[in-house]
Formats: structure tokens, sequence, C-alpha cells
């Protein structure tokens, strides 16, 4: 295996750490998403019981994952920052 010559004092790349960022933005988002489907309203002939509190929160996840892939809301970007900089610190 090739090293990656972007590796910090902690052995971790630039492109982990961002990874890592998203991930965490990915999981705000996918709490907000949650929160606005508890809103919607369940009620029909094909509607509410525990297949849809399955499927909705699977697709509040990816909501937040492609949300999160696609820019966020710059959270991401903030925890990237305070990452490198805590990483810094530590050399």
């Amino acid at each position: 295996k090739k090293p990656n010559m972007n590796m910090n004092a902690d052995g971790k790349s630039a492109e982990q750490i961002r990874k890592t960022a998203e991930d965490f933005e990915a999981v705000f988002l996918t709490q907000m998403v949650e929160q606005m489907f508890d809103q919607l309203p369940t009620d029909g002939l094909f509607g509410g019981g525990h297949g849809e509190k399955v499927y909705r929160s699977m697709l509040a996840q990816e909501y937040g994952k492609v949300m999160a892939s696609n820019g966020g809301v710059g959270i991401a970007d903030e925890v990237q920052r305070e990452m490198l900089k805590l990483q810094e610190a530590r050399s």
C-alpha cells in the first residue's frame, strides 16, 4: 500500500478528516429532517404504522448524507477547521 503524503501527525489524511466532518454534519442534518418529518400527517389508506416510521428514518438519513456531501449548511467546514487546529496543536 502506497503511503499517503497528505498525512498529518496523527496519521489522518485530509480526506479522512473531511469525511469525518461531513459525517458529523450528516448526523445533524438527519436530526433536523426527522424533526420536520414528525410534523407531517400520516393518515390515509396506506399511512402510518411501524413500517412508515422505519422508512421515514432511513429517508431522513439519506437526505442528511446527500445534503452534507453537497455542501450542507457549513457545519462540516467548521468541524474540519477545528479538527485540523487541534491536530496541529498536538504536533
